[in-house]
Protein backbone atom coordinates (compact mmCIF):
# COMPACT_ATOMS: atom_id res chain seq x y z
CA UNK A 1 0.00 0.00 0.00
CA UNK A 2 0.98 3.52 -0.97
CA UNK A 3 1.06 4.63 3.17
CA UNK A 4 4.03 2.47 3.34
CA UNK A 5 6.35 2.66 0.87
CA UNK A 6 8.75 4.89 0.19
CA UNK A 7 10.25 7.41 -2.33
CA UNK A 8 11.99 4.77 -4.51
CA UNK A 9 8.42 2.70 -4.27
CA UNK A 10 9.45 -0.09 -1.81
CA UNK A 11 8.14 -1.12 1.32
CA UNK A 12 9.44 1.90 3.79
CA UNK A 13 12.52 0.92 6.00
CA UNK A 14 10.45 1.26 9.15
CA UNK A 15 7.48 -0.64 8.43
CA UNK A 16 9.94 -3.40 7.99
CA UNK A 17 11.60 -3.11 11.00
CA UNK A 18 8.32 -2.69 12.76
CA UNK A 19 7.42 -6.53 11.55
CA UNK A 20 10.58 -7.72 12.95
CA UNK A 21 10.05 -6.35 15.80
CA UNK A 22 6.48 -7.65 15.97
CA UNK A 23 7.33 -10.98 15.17
CA UNK A 24 10.54 -11.37 17.53
CA UNK A 25 8.28 -9.36 20.94
CA UNK A 26 5.41 -11.45 20.27
CA UNK A 27 7.21 -14.33 20.57
CA UNK A 28 9.57 -13.01 23.42
CA UNK A 29 6.43 -12.71 24.88
CA UNK A 30 4.45 -15.67 24.81
CA UNK A 31 7.68 -17.34 26.51
CA UNK A 32 8.85 -15.07 29.22
CA UNK A 33 7.16 -15.82 32.67
CA UNK A 34 4.43 -13.31 33.91
CA UNK A 35 7.03 -12.06 36.22
CA UNK A 36 9.00 -10.91 33.86
CA UNK A 37 9.02 -8.28 31.37
CA UNK A 38 10.61 -8.30 27.88
CA UNK A 39 12.30 -5.35 26.63
CA UNK A 40 14.03 -4.95 22.97
CA UNK A 41 17.77 -4.22 23.68
CA UNK A 42 19.29 -4.02 20.02
CA UNK A 43 18.07 -3.70 16.41
CA UNK A 44 20.35 -4.03 13.78
CA UNK A 45 19.24 -3.55 10.29
CA UNK A 46 21.37 -3.71 7.15
CA UNK A 47 18.58 -3.05 3.90
CA UNK A 48 20.39 -5.45 1.00
CA UNK A 49 17.82 -4.74 -1.49
CA UNK A 50 14.45 -2.59 -2.60
CA UNK A 51 11.69 -4.65 -1.08
CA UNK A 52 8.86 -5.39 -3.22
CA UNK A 53 5.13 -6.32 -2.75
CA UNK A 54 4.00 -8.40 0.55
CA UNK A 55 6.10 -8.72 3.28
CA UNK A 56 6.38 -11.95 5.48
CA UNK A 57 7.97 -12.36 8.80
CA UNK A 58 9.29 -15.65 10.48
CA UNK A 59 11.03 -15.82 14.00
CA UNK A 60 12.19 -18.48 15.75
CA UNK A 61 13.55 -19.52 19.35
CA UNK A 62 15.39 -22.64 20.12
CA UNK A 63 14.34 -24.56 23.04
CA UNK A 64 17.51 -23.63 24.99
CA UNK A 65 16.73 -20.26 24.69
CA UNK A 66 13.35 -20.99 25.91
CA UNK A 67 14.86 -22.60 28.52
CA UNK A 68 16.71 -19.73 29.63
CA UNK A 69 13.89 -17.27 29.77
CA UNK A 70 11.79 -19.63 31.87
CA UNK A 71 14.33 -20.29 34.42
CA UNK A 72 17.08 -17.08 34.30
CA UNK A 73 16.01 -13.88 36.34
CA UNK A 74 16.86 -12.01 33.96
CA UNK A 75 19.09 -12.44 30.44
CA UNK A 76 19.09 -11.83 26.61
CA UNK A 77 18.86 -13.72 23.64
CA UNK A 78 19.26 -12.83 20.06
CA UNK A 79 16.16 -13.61 17.95
CA UNK A 80 16.46 -15.04 14.53
CA UNK A 81 13.72 -13.45 11.88
CA UNK A 82 13.61 -13.44 8.43
CA UNK A 83 11.99 -11.14 6.18
CA UNK A 84 10.61 -11.86 2.54
CA UNK A 85 8.95 -9.85 -0.14
CA UNK A 86 6.67 -11.06 -2.83
CA UNK A 87 9.53 -11.82 -4.60
CA UNK A 88 10.35 -14.69 -2.38
CA UNK A 89 13.80 -12.47 -1.39
CA UNK A 90 15.42 -11.13 2.16
CA UNK A 91 15.28 -7.48 1.31
CA UNK A 92 16.83 -6.99 4.72
CA UNK A 93 18.81 -8.77 7.36
CA UNK A 94 17.88 -8.33 11.05
CA UNK A 95 18.90 -8.95 14.52
CA UNK A 96 16.74 -8.48 17.25
CA UNK A 97 17.95 -8.71 20.97
CA UNK A 98 15.24 -9.04 23.34
CA UNK A 99 15.76 -8.61 27.22
CA UNK A 100 14.08 -9.98 30.24
CA UNK A 101 14.27 -8.32 33.70
CA UNK A 102 11.55 -9.22 36.89
CA UNK A 103 8.80 -7.21 37.36
CA UNK A 104 8.80 -4.47 39.63
CA UNK A 105 6.71 -4.60 42.62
Amino acid sequence: KRRVQNHIGGVHAVASLVLAESATGFLVGLNVPDDKVPVIKTAHAEYTRRAKGDMTVQAHLTDEQRERMRTEEKGDVSVPVTIHDSEGKEPIEIEMVWAWTPKRR
